[in-house]
């Protein structure tokens, strides 16, 4: 009775068909990731040329970076409810043909209007990262899950590293435009592989959506951000914005009394109130300060006349050059993040990102005069990035039901959001009022850089002391995410 028996069809498909297909959504999500976080870097070389561009004030001008900021912040926990409403390819896909249509329009644009408009569609694609992380959760097996989400995870940050040199090459040798119109190829490239190799989830949350719960959340959330990111501009003790912040604070605990009442809440609050959820998003705030201070300190340093005593006196693609290998770096934290997580929970993975971030930090302010050491402090803060980065969506997934990932994820993402926009107001303000002379110019001084790197490693030691807090108990839902399980989520039949 021992003898050997023929494998079906179903057999020769699982053993030989499911790792190449699985590598290839992992790829595929992955890239989506990318392209969508080069966005951020997109616009970083014609910032100067903006205005001339454009034939609008400097002031006016700086809503091309605005606007993204904004439109992301509004539509990341939209995209993710509507993806676990109605499907999260779908809502992947409307997001990526949001992105190429805002390049187009960009591309296309010679004036404020449409250059904003443009943008602000880029800025909506941003849900691309959590909906893909959702979906990796429902459609891959438990052992992959674990490193194929760092990853995907990780892809914000490998986008906007690699994206600066990219973007700074094409500035540099051809017109503007051609900065939107390779973005509207890629994306267009990332929504034929998603639409030809992605499958669409089952794992539905059903019910209706909840439109007065999303422009509430709206308002809040464009109230607090436009504060944050033009205070700086306005004055941070004007009346607009103070003003701003206080119609955040009114608008946005009006909308919590709402959607705790809702039947079908845009965000549930209840669930983001699980001390899993709430303990980490709280974390990811202070990460996502701490990955802007270096995004925008060492270029700067980079920058800088080497007559200053302290600035390197490259180029601004020297410069993205430099950045580039802490995106490569984060990429390859992935399956050491995932490794880390499935051996002793993702909370360890969050404290270890944590831990060394905060030290590459404290290690930027004693190396700081060559150019390789900065490779070597980009490289120490883009390893904690990537462990951290990996170890976020598993503990959101590990507290939150399948029917909840993209709109929990989506909030997570978001988390990290304002901890960029404070970061970089913060920092402005730092950098603003610690300067030094050079000829007729006021330039940041090299104790405001020093300054800054201290508050980022301040913000990765908070984050760590926050990560504390994350209960070390392991249930089916986190031992799914990590690959400790057979299977992530169950299904009705075998």
């Amino acid at each position: 009775m021992s003898q050997a028996q023929p494998r079906s069809a179903e057999a020769v498909e699982a053993g030989e068909s499911v790792a190449p297909r699985t590598n290839l959504v992992v790829a595929v999500l992955a890239f989506g990731g990318i392209v969508v976080s080069l966005m951020q870097t997109l616009v970083i070389p014609i910032v100067p040329e903006l205005p001339s561009l454009l034939h609008a004030s400097a002031s006016d001008a700086a809503w091309a970076v605005t606007a993204t900021l904004l439109a992301a912040a509004v539509a990341t926990p939209v995209m993710g409810r509507l993806g676990d409403m109605y499907g999260k390819r779908l809502i992947l896909l409307t997001s990526l043909a949001m992105l190429v249509a805002g390049s187009v329009t960009a591309a296309l644009s010679d004036t404020l209007v449409p250059m904003i408009v443009g943008r602000a569609l880029q800025g909506m694609a941003a849900g691309v990262i959590p909906l893909g992380i959702s979906i990796m959760r429902d459609e891959l097996p438990a052992e992959r899950l674990g490193s194929a989400t760092a990853l995907m995870s990780a892809s914000l940050g490998v986008g906007g590293a690699l994206g600066l040199p990219a973007a700074a090459l094409i500035a540099d040798h051809f017109d503007w435009h051609v900065l939107f119109w390779t973005s509207a190829g890629l994306g267009a490239v990332a929504a034929l592989f998603v639409l030809a190799l992605v499958p669409e989830s089952k794992v539905r949350s059903g019910g209706r959506f909840d439109l007065l719960g999303a422009l509430g959340m709206a308002a809040g959330l464009v109230c607090l951000l436009l504060a944050i990111s033009k205070g700086a501009d306005w004055g941070w003790g004007s009346g607009t914005t103070l003003g701003l912040f206080a119609a955040a604070v009114v608008v946005l605990l009006v909308w919590g009394v709402y959607e705790l009442r809702a039947k079908q809440p845009l965000v549930d609050l209840r669930t983001t109130a699980r001390r899993q959820v709430l303990v980490t998003n709280l974390a990811s705030v202070a990460f996502g300060f701490s990955m802007f201070a270096m995004s925008l300190v060492l270029p700067q340093l980079l920058q800088l006349p080497k007559a200053t005593g302290y600035g390197l006196g490259q180029s601004l693609l020297d410069a993205g050059l430099v950045m580039a290998p802490a995106g490569l770096v984060m990429m390859a934290m992935a399956p050491v993040s995932a490794f880390i997580s499935r051996t002793w929970g993702p909370k360890i993975t969050l404290m270890c990102g944590a831990v060394i971030v905060a030290a590459g930090y404290g290690l930027n302010i004693v190396l700081m005069d060559a150019v390789w050491q900065l490779v070597v402090v980009s490289c120490v803060i883009g390893a904690g990035i990537g462990f951290a980065y990996g170890a976020m969506p598993a503990l959101i997934m590990g507290a939150v039901d399948p029917s909840e990932t993209a709109a929990a994820n989506s909030l997570n993402t978001l988390m990290r959001s304002i901890g960029t926009s404070t970061a970089s107001a913060v920092a402005g303000v730092i950098l603003a009022q610690l300067t030094t002379r050079f000829g007729s110019v006021a330039l940041p001084s090299e104790n405001g850089f020093k300054v800054v790197m201290g508050v980022g490693s301040g913000a990765a030691v908070i984050a760590l002391l926050v990560a504390s807090f994350i209960p070390r108990r392991r249930v089916a839902a986190p031992a799914s995410v990590t690959g400790a399980v057979e299977s992530p989520a169950p299904t009705p039949s075998r």
